[in-house]
């Protein structure tokens, strides 16, 4: 029997082709990410550990904390004093201080060198002999002036900068012009994620990023014989407890664990996908074993006849499963190797730097695409085998097919009606819930839901195509009449068919609906609560702006109006809230503020205005009397001067004056600067805000479009990622076509042949097949589209409340794209069997049995 299935397997070399291809791409897919995954936590752990290499012990300042009456105590890092006690300990050979933040170098045209939000500054540590060991210079030395920087070569590569050249350097203050004292190699993890490194002198960095004498991390080098273990229990009694130490072994295995967790999410996305090709698999593996099965009746019956038994028969067909599925494991694996040197490589073309090293191929990957491949084919042939096991010998002989009985789809359709119904119902209670338990419902929901439309697939196909069997046979005549009867004939395989297509299109359309509706709401948020014609924040977001850019930026000329948007924390009646600080004679211009009580001017005064929502929540009205406490310590009691509608992204619940939280706060936290210029927003105009602040190539000065380009390029780029994904979901989809036609022009070779002696000639034959494709995969697109829509309606409903002024938004256009691709599908996996059919010889295709 083994050799059987085996001959077989070689027999329908075409057919099981398809559905290897199928297995394939699914297993390339979850093999492929698992190799990238794997190499790349290989390659980052290395570089990791290779950062620590002679650091027996590293200690981290988190900076002062705050006690239970929230002031601030401790030192802000690492003091001289602290160095110089642990410097003295026995056992400890060296110890140097880091500090580090953001640094952006420009090129010679002003342009930011790297990406901004991986673009740092650190300094510059001799240890031994004058050198870092993190550091090895191809020019040059370290800095030793205050006046005197060194670069990563990649970033003096691109910016074409040479030893003894002026270098543009930006943190969050105004640009300064340093002298290249050096240009070195490193293995930085910013550095090697595409950004740039930039060494200034010690006390210089200290100055840029701490406080003068202070530190954020000390790396502690020991004797030989002294024991890392050691080392650091010695080293603890001198730290505060705003302060860790690790021995350096401990902390690359905690980087190592953070770079596991990074890309495990990144990991489980690419597998979910996996896994939707594999489900979406298993429908055209089912179809390939039953058009198989059906088209070896006689064959199997013949068996029968000769003493094999169902048992064996059965197995038989489970045999050709496991050969396809072993195949079809060891070719995706093999792709999915490829694909891992693809993703390397199309990354690296983005300008990030992935650090070096083979490639992983683990254990675990063989085994997992191994038995991917074999179950997923296995499971999906089960059924098509049992069925095998029922074939009566005399009635097989006799060329009889084994429909599907009324009794087994009652039974179906109840089963689906059950489950959608309770599908269904999750989804509702899900909306009802709202927030995450709410989506956490939901998903499971759409499960069920999703699974018992699948089930009800045979039920749904007859009066949905029945209804547009009218507009065929008028359009197309007797080829469209023929092929809307022919899609409903065995409506089982035409359910199977169309599920592959419905569950791509669903996935689709969900999130294009949702990514539309959330870009439309952040769209209006920018044109109906922004007022100002620029927002100056720092390149990527990397950080707080320098006050020093609000104060250039209201003397230069031409500016009409600046406010800067402070971040900081006060304590109200005893709890922490977040509050912006911005400029109260000026925020009524730059920021569309919708007061409902009170007024803004109060903010002149010392007072608050409070949240629309916050307040409820409260209870406060104007008036009322709030005890805070500041940063610094101190306390006060302040009235709220107005309650304004909620502006999320915008404005903290509680708004005060800008001077207040200078006044009490050591540090201030400014994310960006909004400015309004004189004329209106024009090319001209953002010129003069950019030479205002010296062409500083670490800030940036966006125009209203440019705010709206950024939340939408995002949205943009998660519904491209997904619309790649969708085409692999097509692709299988296109062959599960391909195997439905086939199987029906077999099924109906004799019924061909007689369409042919009665005049249907060859183009209407095709015709006909054509239309009977398009229609298949019509019906199941149309039924992902409005699964889709009712999952999207769903999941905004719970977004609406925190999204004020949130409104379903249907995107026709990209709806109608998605069904004009399923026909395209359905034309193009038509081509084979429509030209098979029309091919057939009449009198051959009438004397078939």
């Amino acid at each position: 029997m083994f050799r059987t299935a085996l001959r077989n397997v070689l027999a329908h070399k075409a057919r099981l082709l398809m559905t290897v291809l199928a297995v394939t791409l699914g297993v390339a897919f979850v093999s492929g990410t698992l190799v990238f995954t794997d190499t790349l936590k290989k390659s980052l752990s290395g570089q990791s550990a290779k950062s620590y290499e002679g650091i027996a012990v590293s200690v981290t300042s988190y900076g002062q904390g705050r006690n239970e009456q929230g002031e601030k105590e401790g030192e802000p890092g690492l003091g001289q004093q602290t160095l110089d006690k642990i410097k003295a300990l026995p056992g400890v050979d060296t110890v140097s201080g880091r500090v580090s933040g953001f640094a952006g170098v420009g090129d010679e045209n002003g342009k930011l060198i790297g990406s901004g939000w991986s673009n740092q500054g650190a300094n510059y540590t001799p240890v031994k002999d004058g050198k870092d060991p993190r550091y090895a210079f191809a020019q040059g030395a370290g800095p030793a002036k205050a006046d005197e920087v060194a670069l990563d070569k990649a970033t003096a590569d691109k910016g074409n900068y040479k030893v003894g050249d002026k270098v543009r350097v930006a943190t969050n203050g105004p640009v300064k012009e340093y002298s290249l004292a050096g240009v070195f190699t490193t293995e930085d993890g910013a550095v090697q994620a595409g950004g740039s490194l930039v060494l200034f002198e010690t006390k210089v960095a200290q100055e840029l990023y701490l406080k003068p004498g202070y530190f954020q991390e000390l790396s502690v080098g020991a004797k030989n014989g002294t024991s890392a273990d050691k080392l650091l229990a010695d080293i603890k009694p001198l730290l505060d407890k705003n302060t860790k130490a690790q021995t350096g072994a401990a902390l690359a295995a905690e980087q190592a664990k953070q770079i596991e967790k990074g890309l495990s999410n990144l990991s489980t996305m690419l597998l979910v996908f996996a896994g939707i090709s594999l489900f979406v698999g298993i429908f055209l593996i089912y179809n390939t074993f039953t058009m198989l099965v059906t088209q070896r009746t006689k064959e199997l019956a013949l068996l029968r006849a000769v003493g094999a038994n169902r048992g064996q028969v059965m197995r038989s067909v489970l045999s050709e499963a496991l050969v396809v599925g072993v195949l079809s494991a060891a070719v995706g694996l093999v792709s999915g190797i490829g694909l891992a040197i693809g993703i390397r490589s199309v990354i690296g073309s983005l300008g990030a730097k992935l650090p070096g090293g083979a490639l992983v191929i683990a254990p675990g990957t063989v085994t997992a695409a191994l038995v991917i491949g074999v179950v997923v084919t296995t499971v999906a042939a089960v059924l098509p085998a049992w069925r095998t096991g029922r074939i009566a010998p005399v009635a097989a002989m006799g060329s009889a097919h084994l429909p599907a009985t009324s009794k087994s789809l009652l039974v179906r359709n109840i089963l689906g009606s059950i489950i959608s119904l309770g599908g269904i119902g999750l989804v509702l209670l899900g909306v009802s819930t709202g927030g995450n338990s709410g989506r956490m419902t939901m998903g499971g929901g759409a499960f069920f839901m999703l699974i018992g439309m699948i089930v009800l697939l045979p039920l749904l196909s007859k009066p949905v195509i029945g209804a547009v069997r009218p507009l065929l046979q008028k359009v197309f005549g007797v080829p469209g009449k023929l092929a809307a009867q022919n899609a409903v004939r065995n409506p089982r395989r035409t359910a199977v068919t169309a599920a592959s297509l419905a569950i791509g299109l669903t996935l689709v359309t969900t999130l294009s609906v949702l990514g539309i509706t959330v870009g439309k709401v952040v769209d209006r948020m920018s044109t109906e609560k922004l007022k100002a014609d620029y927002r100056v924040s720092m390149s990527s977001d990397a950080g707080s702006l320098d006050k020093s850019v609000a104060e250039t930026l209201s003397k230069a000329p031409g500016i009409k109006a600046v406010s800067p948007q402070t971040a900081g924390y006060f304590l109200v009646d005893g709890d922490f809230r977040a509050a912006s600080g911005v400029n109260p004679a000026t925020i009524g211009q730059l920021l569309n503020v919708e007061v409902l009580s009170g007024s803004l001017d109060s903010l002149g005064k010392g007072e608050v205005a409070v949240a629309e929502k916050t307040a409820k929540k409260q209870n406060f009205t104007v008036g009322t009397p709030l005890k805070v406490k500041y940063d610094d310590g101190q306390e006060a009691s302040v009235k709220v001067g107005a309650i304004f509608k909620d502006m999320e992204g915008l404005l903290s619940p509680y708004v005060i004056d800008n001077k207040i939280l200078t006044e009490h706060s050591e540090e201030m936290y400014i994310p960006e600067v909004y400015v309004n210029v004189d004329g209106g927003a024009s090319k001209a105009a953002q010129q003069k805000v950019v030479d205002a602040l010296g062409k500083n190539p670490a800030i940036t000065v966006a125009t209203q479009q440019d705010m709206r380009n950024e939340m939408g390029g995002m949205i943009n780029t998660m519904l491209n990622i997904m619309y790649g994904l969708l085409g692999m979901a097509l692709v299988i989809s296109v062959l599960g076509v391909v195997n439905t036609l086939a199987m029906s022009v077999f099924e109906r070779t004799q019924e061909i042949g007689m369409l042919r002696a009665i005049g249907l000639d060859r183009s209407r034959v095709k015709n006909m097949i054509r239309l009977e494709a398009v229609v298949i995969s019509l019906f199941g697109a149309a039924l992902g589209v409005v699964i889709g829509i009712f999952l999207a309606w769903a999941v905004g409903s719970t977004l609406a409340e925190a999204m004020p002024g949130y409104a379903l938004i249907l995107p026709w256009d990209r709806i109608g794209i998605f069904l004009l691709l399923a026909a395209v599908v359905g034309v193009l996996a038509a081509m084979w069997p429509a030209r098979s059919a029309a091919r057939l010889n009449m009198l051959t295709a009438i004397k078939t049995e």
